[in-house]
């Protein structure tokens, strides 16, 4: 496995890497600056769009556009750009940060308080615009992801360095029966993505390395990368075996602000991904 630059880049909070097939591109968001990036390997560009608030992730729907989980609630881009509120939450001292879409097309979207105490939450999106609340008094929400078969989700609540997993129904989206997978021993652990042998990959914030760990919690591989804060990492390219990385620079300075820091890193042929799931509003 080689270690690439997909993106070079000084992202302050570089984010939430998810594979659009049908486009072949990369989303990732700059958290802090407000940016939302689709990054084409094909072409080697990586255009920006700048949105009015800071941005936790930006998922693909499935007639086209975007669904943005932003600082005061979930927002939908039209493909003519045209921007409207599709569930509105607006708290002071809160943001939204990571986010996925379910089997169903459902949006899964944390929240969390600027000063990490705990009060953020996990909320359930349905297309419609309702919401329900799934996991409360978060401090960090991150990553999540969901089992090939469609009967697990695993959950990240950084602060409490766990990987957890619930019980989860694609047809009625519940999740429940949350409880520990694995024990992070290294860093914090951030986004995650799961392959398709249902492996999880997790990046590790303040340990410079993904790991992926299998369904059982067992240590299976770990990647050392050239930066110390990776936050989080998806599957992409033709053959979904590119593992993409997203890194950040917030907080780092003198030796520990490597070359890197910001940059979008690339693993080929780390393994093999599912492919993801677009929003259904």
């Amino acid at each position: 496995m080689s270690i690439d630059v997909a993106v070079r880049a000084e992202a302050e909070l570089g984010e939430g890497p998810t594979w659009d097939h049908g486009s072949g591109t990369l989303l990732w968001v700059d958290v802090l600056r407000s940016e939302v990036h689709r990054y084409s390997p094909s072409r080697d560009e990586d255009a920006v769009l700048d949105v009015p608030q800071h941005v936790g992730a930006a998922k693909p729907r499935t007639r086209g556009g975007l669904v943005l989980n932003l600082r005061d609630g979930i927002a939908l881009v039209d493909p003519d750009g045209t921007k409207t509120w599709l569930v509105y939450w607006a708290r002071d001292g809160y943001r939204g940060n990571d986010a996925a879409v379910d089997p169903a097309g459902r949006l899964w979207a944390g929240t969390m308080r600027y000063d990490e105490d705990p009060g953020g939450w996990l909320v359930r999106v349905e297309p419609s615009g309702d919401a329900k609340v799934v996991v409360d008094n978060v401090r960090v929400s991150n990553g999540i992801g969901w089992s090939p078969d469609a009967t697990a989700m695993y959950y990240v609540d950084s602060a409490t360095r766990r990987i957890d997993v619930l019980d989860y129904d694609r047809d009625s989206g519940s999740a429940v029966n949350r409880r520990t997978v694995v024990e992070v021993d290294r860093g914090l652990p951030d986004g995650l993505c799961v392959d398709a042998s249902g492996a999880i990959w997790v990046a590790l914030w303040g340990g410079s390395a993904v790991r992926r760990y299998t369904p059982d919690g067992r240590l299976d591989t770990e990647i050392e990368l050239p930066v110390g804060q990776p936050t989080a990492c998806a599957f992409g390219g033709p053959d979904l075996t590119d593992l993409y990385v997203t890194t950040a620079r917030s907080g780092l300075s003198g030796e520990a602000l490597t070359e890197l820091a910001g940059s979008v890193l690339v693993i080929g042929g780390a393994g093999e991904g599912q492919m993801s799931h677009s929003f259904a509003g």
